[in-house]
């Protein structure tokens, strides 16, 4: 079966490793989201999905059952037929904020300033720090206010956040999300590849980890390193109605963590359940599971490719700033 970027080759459930061993009821929730917008094929399949789901949910075995009787595995291979790809990792930042600039909190989080359209291509990162027109032109678009501007950027980088905001008098206090709005029409360049290309870093020493323990050593080198990637990300503010779910991703739905994955839509459509075979950050030890396809990226494109949503914290951030694996997949697709 060939897609405009991938090909898929029909399989049988055994060809996937540890296919017997997920607890693959975690992944019903994910799977309700997606039928929320169901993936062309899915419309009828997600109805029964509905329907049955109080016998389902949290009961492995049957889910497994169920699945094996209505989907097909196919193995996804690149056109050319290779079936070997990469995964990567990526999270919800969670970070401290304040309301108001005070002192420990003077890294300012932006709405899209009111004059965005106006210019085309908008002021770089640089030109924002910098120019005296053009800071102007964010005054009163502030959401929030960060402690560490590498903070902003891994919330501008990643495309959405959970803020917890603290006043310095108590224990943290409310949390919502900042979501992407809009960004400065500048392209993305990667600061860890700018690390690289300046022999700071090795490209296997390049992750958020590495990342934030070289600005710690490097501290007059950081706006240095910003400037590098000359794109802001500008966000819009939202509730947080449900913390067990992840933001939105490119198929309109919340993202569950360990359960979502981003892919490139042309390879593998939305709201595919997907068979995932890798393993885990900096270790050989196996990563199996069933998964979504939820969401995309920049970066995501190709056959075998996978963005694994981690979820959201400290565990979440160095796992996924540290996940660049060999990747096989399988589209469980109906019958």
């Amino acid at each position: 079966m060939l897609r405009a970027r991938s090909r898929w080759v029909a399989a049988a459930w055994s060809d996937l490793p540890g296919w017997s061993a997920d607890r693959v009821a975690e992944t019903w929730p994910a799977l309700l989201r997606s039928c929320e917008h169901p993936a062309p094929g899915w419309v009828t399949l997600c109805g029964e999905a509905r329907r049955e789901s109080p016998a389902l949910v949290g009961n492995d075995a049957a889910t497994r059952q169920w699945l094996e009787s209505r989907l097909r595995p196919w193995r996804v291979e690149s056109i050319e037929g290779d079936a070997n790809g990469l995964a990567t990792g990526y999270f919800e930042p969670l970070v401290e904020a304040s309301r108001t600039s005070r002192p420990g909190f003077r890294v300012a989080l932006h709405a899209p300033p009111a004059d965005l359209a106006t210019r085309k291509p908008y002021w770089t990162r640089q030109q924002l720090d910098t120019l005296p027109a053009a800071r102007h032109s964010l005054a009163g678009s502030e959401i929030a206010w960060l402690r560490d501007p590498l903070d902003a950027l891994l919330l501008q980088v990643q495309g959405s956040g959970r803020l917890v905001f603290v006043d310095g008098n108590g224990p943290p206090r409310a949390r919502v999300r900042v979501a992407y709005a809009a960004h400065n029409d500048q392209p993305y360049k990667s600061v860890g590849r700018w690390l690289v290309e300046q022999g700071e870093l090795k490209l296997d020493q390049v992750s958020w980890p590495g990342i934030r323990a070289w600005a710690r050593q490097n501290p007059k080198r950081i706006d240095e390193l910003l400037w590098s990637n000359p794109r802001v990300v500008f966000f819009r503010e939202e509730p947080l109605p449900d913390p067990e779910f992840g933001p939105k991703g490119a198929q309109g739905v919340p993202l569950t963590p360990r359960r979502s994955i981003a892919v490139d839509a042309q390879s593998v459509p939305y709201g595919s359940l997907v068979w995932l075979d890798t393993t885990e950050p900096l270790s050989a030890v196996p990563l199996r599971r069933l998964v979504v396809a939820q969401d995309t990226g920049t970066a995501i494109t190709g056959a075998v490719r996978a963005d694994y949503f981690w979820g959201w914290g400290d565990e979440a951030e160095a796992q996924a700033g540290r996940m660049k694996q060999a990747l096989r997949m399988w589209v469980l697709w109906p019958r």
